[in-house]
């Protein structure tokens, strides 16, 4: 005979709960530190299950055997979902991905109108609304439809827990996406790529590290996060083009490989930080590097009373990497201070693909730059690092 269901504790919501013929029954409350279930939830669970064994184990009336719980909220889904958030979106460093940061704001403008609505009552009208507040705000159309992806992405994994009806997900799933000219939401310009003689301009206006990461950029056109997170054992210099094999980058995830191919040009960037264990570079070393230039220029000593309030409030402690952020910001004061027009670290990606499509191709371009399908071979990987190669040679 088929033994009786246990009565088990629902770990997102912390209740009391038993399946009997295909329907959850909630008890109340089983707090996250108790072991065993409380007394009342255990009385509840013998009341229904001598009802159900009477009833031939039939379904019975889920009113009459349940006891009253809340609703369960849009903020209680948020909650449960950020634990799936903060490991899921993992590098294998453990280190969290651009997408944490993402989820935290998309959930933060959902919290701030339905945090209280329970989340089977969540609809596309609400979602709809979710979407016009970012728009208000100023969001991008192309950055709105993002994150309105990572709300619909939120219900379905409620749908996979048995948090939200299915009904919720498929109705969110349906709404389109904000369309180009048929919406008040801003179109971001297009990235186009930045002159030598500005970025010349800027450089002298960046700390020692920074400025060679820009320089990196510009001469193998790698990623900003590329450039940021380099590191000694992960460039092959076996050969007169190096050869950096990136950990973590963009489509790792997909199982895509990565390489940037780096010239004679960016080897002599390089060269200076390449005896560092961990990361190239970090603020932690333009932090040690600019310190020991004001030392240097110094004319007179630090005065005891100065180097005692420097131990009694010690500045935050500068990072080992840099993040993608940082970089942005220091590039954006640079430009301030050098009084040339904004410019961002990925548009030296641009310049780079530029002069590599006008000297080599399409094809080279798209190459050297990591663009790839999902289903490459081998034999097309190969190809494309020899013809890395052969691009960073002449112009690298």
């Amino acid at each position: 005979m088929q033994p009786l269901p246990k009565l088990r504790r629902h770990k997102a919501r912390n209740l009391a709960v038993v399946r009997l013929s295909g329907h959850d029954h909630y008890l109340g409350p089983w707090p996250a530190d108790q072991e065993h279930p409380p007394e009342a939830a255990r009385q509840a669970y013998d009341q229904l299950a001598a009802e159900w064994l009477a009833n031939g184990r039939r379904p019975i009336r889920q009113a009459q055997a349940e006891v009253a719980v809340p609703a369960f909220t849009v903020a209680d889904l948020i909650v449960a979902f950020w634990g799936h958030v903060e490991t899921h979106y993992r590098r294998a460093d453990g280190s969290a991905t651009s997408e944490v940061a993402e989820y935290r704001r998309t959930l933060k403008a959902v919290a701030e109108l339905y945090a209280d609505l329970p989340a089977a009552e969540f609809s596309p009208l609400k979602l709809k609304a979710v979407r016009q507040r970012m728009v208000e705000r100023g969001v991008s159309r192309g950055v709105v439809n993002q994150r309105v992806g990572r709300v619909v992405r939120l219900f379905k994994w409620g749908l996979t827990e048995e948090l939200v009806p299915e009904t919720v997900y498929r109705s969110l799933d349906a709404v389109p996406g904000l369309q180009a000219g048929r919406t008040d939401a801003p179109e971001p310009e297009p990235v186009q790529p930045v002159a030598w003689e500005v970025v010349e301009k800027t450089l002298p206006h960046l700390n020692p590290v920074v400025r060679a990461m820009a320089l990196l950029m510009w001469h193998t056109g790698c990623r900003p996060g590329e450039a940021c997170s380099i590191r000694n054992d992960e460039i092959d210099r076996s050969g007169p083009v190096w050869i950096y094999r990136p950990t973590h980058h963009k489509t790792a995830h997909r199982g895509h490989a990565r390489l940037v191919a780096i010239g004679r040009q960016a080897q002599e960037v390089l060269g200076p930080f390449l005896g560092r264990d961990g990361f190239l570079f970090s603020p932690a070393l333009a932090v040690e590097i600019v310190n020991a230039e004001k030392r240097a220029n110094r004319k007179t000593k630090v005065q005891p009373s100065q180097a005692c309030r420097r131990k009694a409030r010690p500045m935050k402690v500068p990072g080992e990497r840099y993040a993608t952020e940082q970089y942005n910001r220091a590039v954006a004061r640079a430009c301030e201070a050098a009084g040339v027009g904004r410019w961002h670290p990925n548009q030296l990606r641009h310049s780079f693909a530029t002069r590599v499509r006008k000297l080599h191709g399409l094809e080279a371009a798209q190459v050297v730059l990591g663009h790839r399908k999902a289903d490459v071979t081998q034999v097309y990987a190969e190809r494309d690092a020899a013809l890395a190669v052969k691009v960073a040679g002449e112009i690298g």
